[in-house]
């Protein structure tokens, strides 16, 4: 007997499904918020849930990671009567089961409901657990990145292409190094292609060898990229910067396996393929810059790789883990941290990522010399000028969202309703409306929200509601902006 949960705001709609699951021999319960069904899922194990979009609290589809994320890792079912193409591309990708539309027939939602049950039958024989993975150094257990390492089970059992998308500096070849570590072929090559990085002559030799006295210089037989990594990984770092010219070659060499070296004759090489970017490679397709047919081979499997600022609760960890691998490598005794330390870390933007944060722990051990504890001053002063900045409500030139925003579009902090500082005390502290002291967390969520907000409602008025140029000034995808603009109920007139 199967434990299903419905999370939407409808009583009616709620005891009407629930009377739905129970006929169907399955126990169900509900809950008429986001708040409510968060609590229920932690107290329980369900196998499916059901989440209206909708709900007097919040969008559910930003539930998503944090349902995935349970130790039940439940079916999410979306069900929503404001349903549209992108809202339902966004429930897929962050792995719902399926998206219903609104007013549900009852036959709509029995039988997704015992597909999804004769799956989750199967799913302990089929997957395997993210427990059991090499993480190759990923660090963090949040959400967000539970997801990722979700994705990430599902690679050894398939020799899939695998793509992983994410920005730069989030560890995409870490991921492609685990995917790696995890398969059958882990005992063989990991090979790197730098396409952003490819030689501008002797391209092909680079990438497949040559033949001795196949040109003027080539004296001696040269092992190409793509052969030495027969039998293991072939990793196409940045493939987005692959030139177009080679774009085609590669797509040949992905459907037959075989190519031929400058003056030699056909050879084989059997590799599985991990290529990563952090461009819209959908977008370059519409522009003419890269193959459709590639890119359809290339993303059999995909793995989204989240910014640091989407999974702060990781930051503490992070440095932890990067400060123990500095001292070490450069033979240094262990440092202390400041509580203070911490806090600005995780105030911070990190538009660079965890390469930004790697790099900035380094500085600070070496600004730290004899010192035996990290204190914010030992920081680069960039960033504790721009969280001094968000504290104080002065305009800021890079939002703590990780969006750049140049002097002239600068967001002032001190427009929005944030709390306000009591004065006259040894031990300032924010207070909300009533007076009441506020914790550093509703603070710092209510601060992130009204920046977010303004950055778009601006970025609406800048580009007069043309979404394509939006998505060129903010630096995300359409599915993205378009589930802020939703959220934040931000018409693009």
């Amino acid at each position: 007997m199967a434990r299903v949960l419905i999370i939407d705001d409808d009583d009616l709609m709620c005891e009407m499904l629930c009377d739905l699951v129970e006929n169907i021999h399955h126990q169900a319960s509900y809950a008429t918020t986001l708040k409510q069904g968060m609590e229920k899922t932690r107290a329980n194990d369900f196998d499916v849930v059901f989440l209206d979009v909708v709900m007097p609290d919040g969008n559910g589809l930003d539930y998503m990671a944090a349902l995935k994320a349970l130790p039940s890792s439940p079916e999410v079912i979306i069900m929503t009567g404001a349903g549209d193409m992108n809202g339902a591309e966004l429930a897929i990708k962050n792995g719902a089961w399926d998206y219903l539309l609104k007013p549900i027939i009852p036959a709509e939602m029995v039988l997704p409901l015992r597909r999804v049950l004769q799956y989750r039958d199967t799913l302990s024989r089929s997957l395997r657990p993210v427990a059991l993975l090499n993480r190759m150094g990923i660090v963090g257990d949040s959400p967000a990145i539970m997801a990722s390492l979700d994705s990430l089970a599902h690679t050894p059992g398939s020799d899939a292409n695998v793509l992983i998308l994410g920005e730069t500096g989030t560890g995409k070849e870490l991921f492609a190094r685990a995917v790696h570590e995890n398969s059958p072929r882990k005992d063989h090559p990991f090979v790197v292609i730098d396409c952003a990085a490819l030689p501008a002559t002797l391209v092909d030799s680079h990438l497949f060898g040559h033949e001795r006295s196949a040109f003027t210089g080539a004296e001696k037989k040269r092992i190409g990229l793509v052969e030495q990594a027969h039998g293991g990984t072939l990793f196409l770092d940045e493939v987005g910067e692959l030139p177009k010219s080679l774009q085609k070659t590669f797509l040949r060499v992905l459907q037959e396996y075989r190519f031929r070296p400058v003056g030699g004759t056909e050879t084989e090489s059997n590799f599985r393929l991990v290529a990563a970017t952090n461009k819209d490679l959908e977008a370059m397709v519409n522009q003419g810059l890269f193959r459709a047919d590639l890119l359809y081979r290339i993303r059999a499997m995909t793995i989204d790789v989240p910014p640091l600022r989407n999974r702060r609760e990781d930051i503490r960890d992070l440095t932890f883990h990067h400060v123990h691998r500095i001292f070490q490598r450069n033979s240094l005794e262990s440092k202390g941290f400041s509580p203070d330390f911490f806090r600005v870390l995780e105030q911070y933007g990190w538009p660079g990522n965890v390469r930004e944060l790697i790099h900035t722990l380094e500085a600070a051990i070496a600004e730290a010399s004899e010192d035996s504890i990290l204190f914010p001053k030992h920081l680069p002063s960039r960033i504790r000028i721009q969280v001094k900045r968000f504290l104080f409500g002065e305009p800021v030139k890079a939002d703590v969202s990780g969006f750049d925003v140049n002097a002239k579009d600068s967001i002032n902090l001190a427009a929005h309703p944030l709390p306000a500082l009591k004065p006259g005390s040894e031990n300032d502290i924010f207070y909300d409306k009533d007076a009441e002291p506020l914790a550093y967390k509703a603070f710092r969520e209510s601060a992130l929200e009204s920046i977010d907000r303004d950055y778009f409602n601006h970025l609406m008025r800048k580009t007069r509601g043309n979404l394509k140029e939006a998505c060129k000034i903010s630096g995300l995808g359409r599915t993205r902006l378009y589930t802020l603009l939703k959220k934040y109920n931000i018409s693009k007139k």
